[in-house]
């Protein structure tokens, strides 16, 4: 996976060290065995500090009238469009579009290795800091977004209130992994893909890795690889 130097100075919940950390990362370069791909979406993970000076992540929860991940925990985001420049717009995009969370107020800092999912999806989440926290009013959309939370991004280092399930894909055994955590809003279970980009954005950020076993499915990583399977 990509690489990042050390910065070596300030807290590891400062938020000018953390905009050096990550600009510092260098993502694996993509192959170019592209041509399969069939979707392409962009999810947004917006990082700023919270009132205890630790670094926090936005998170929604989906309605639970969508056709697809309903009720999940998700980042936000979504497909990208023909009118997309690129990942960065499509994330960016659909942030305002569900959360209303305007483009302005978003510093993107750096873009990770797009995931491939089994349902034959590139997900790029790209890594943003919002530093004006009292700028943004969030304003759910009522079709896409049924409540708005935020969560510590250090938890998604700890083995506290997590627990894995072991998987299978083509022989090969992964973990996936589920976080319980308590809002002021409610109670939220983070899992699956929102789990896995949490855990690689926090081991970039935090430069260490996870106090439990990662394993990562083999499929995640085919964008990168190139071993894709045709349709």
């Amino acid at each position: 996976m990509g690489s990042y130097k050390d910065p070596n100075h300030g807290s590891d919940d400062d938020v000018e060290n953390l905009v050096q950390r990550l600009r510092l990362y260098k993502p694996t370069p993509v192959s170019d065995e592209t041509e399969f791909y069939v979707k392409r979406a962009a999810v947004l993970v917006c990082i700023f500090q919270g009132n205890n000076g630790d670094l926090r992540v936005i998170l929604t929860k989906r309605s639970s009238s969508l056709s697809s991940h309903s009720g999940e925990v998700a980042l936000p985001g979504g497909k990208q469009e023909e009118t997309d420049i690129d990942d960065i717009q499509t994330a960016l995009r659909e942030a305002k579009e569900e959360i209303g969370l305007e483009p302005s107020l978003v510093n993107v800092v750096t873009v990770l290795e797009p995931v491939f999912t089994k349902h034959r999806m590139i997900v790029v989440p790209v890594v943003g800091i919002l530093s004006d926290t009292k700028a943004f009013d969030p304003c759910p959309c009522a079709d896409e977004v049924e409540a708005i939370f935020d969560a510590p991004l250090k938890m998604f280092l700890k083995d506290e209130n997590r627990w894995a399930e072991e998987k299978e894909w083509k022989g090969e055994k992964y973990l996936l992994h589920y976080f319980d955590y308590e809002a002021e809003n409610g109670k939220y279970l983070i899992w699956a893909f929102t789990a896995g980009v949490l855990i690689r954005v926090a081991s970039i950020v935090y430069q260490r890795p996870p106090a439990f076993l990662e394993l990562r499915p083999r499929f995640w990583d085919m964008a990168i690889t190139g071993d894709i399977p045709k349709p």
